[in-house]
């Protein structure tokens, strides 16, 4: 479904991607792992358009999509859920979630789709009038992740979900992605609490310092007293 080849990326003098490869398969959850600074974020921003890449390929349903515009890789089917939620402070929670479909025009898909994400976020219909800059940090991520999927994404690209939350919150936030994923969209996952991520996915890739050091699967990784070590607490 999503294929990188060896993408490397820049931020100026910094090489910030080195020959970066990953595979995702539909259906999937792939998680990808890291300390902070490396290169976890780059990588989301960079499959979503909003980086481009200086070499190297990014094929999404057998399309090249490396370096189109961020708007183009929405109509296509990935959207992304930044770190840091990204609401609209001064719109309601409605108005947040219709944004989400402003390159849609089925307006019957649309409406389907509002309840598809009440469904999932019974809190946000609650709140639906309610302006979002006073909703808490778990109810932002929600809304985050609603408009997100407003979109109808075949991909979702999610980064750092559980930043912030309390303990309850974040396993809320982990059941509601697995529910997403049921429902066919495949997920690539950016987060720091690597034993959630590997609790619920298929597979993981490890990223050190702009590269790929590590991949296989969730079990597979969770096991490993290397990674154990660096990034599950363990030793």
């Amino acid at each position: 479904m999503l294929k990188i080849n060896d993408i490397n990326v820049y931020y100026g003098n910094i090489h910030a991607l080195k020959g970066v490869s990953l595979e995702i398969n539909q259906g999937e959850i792939v998680t990808l792992i890291g300390a902070n600074g490396a290169g976890k974020s780059t990588l989301l921003q960079t499959i979503s358009g909003l980086l481009k890449p200086k070499t190297g390929e990014i094929i999404f349903e057998n399309e090249h999509v490396a370096g189109k515009v961020a708007q183009s890789i929405v109509k296509r089917g990935i959207s992304h859920v930044p770190e840091g939620r990204r609401v609209f402070a001064n719109m309601s929670v409605e108005e947040n979630l219709d944004l989400g479909a402003y390159l849609r025009k089925d307006k019957k898909g649309i409406k389907e789709d509002f309840e598809k994400v009440y469904q999932l976020f019974p809190r946000l219909e609650e709140r639906r009038k309610q302006l979002s800059g006073t909703l808490s940090g778990g109810e932002q991520q929600m809304l985050a992740m609603g408009r997100a999927l407003m979109a109808r994404p075949r991909l979702l690209l999610l980064d750092e979900p559980s930043m912030g939350l309390a303990p309850l919150l974040v396993k809320t936030i982990f059941q509601i992605i697995e529910e997403i994923n049921k429902t066919g969209t495949t997920i690539l996952l950016v987060e720091q609490n690597a034993n959630m991520a590997l609790s619920i996915a298929d597979r993981a890739y490890v990223i050190e310092t702009g590269k790929i050091v590590a991949s296989g699967s969730a079990e597979e990784l969770s096991q490993s007293d290397q990674i154990r070590a660096a990034y599950l607490g363990g030793h």
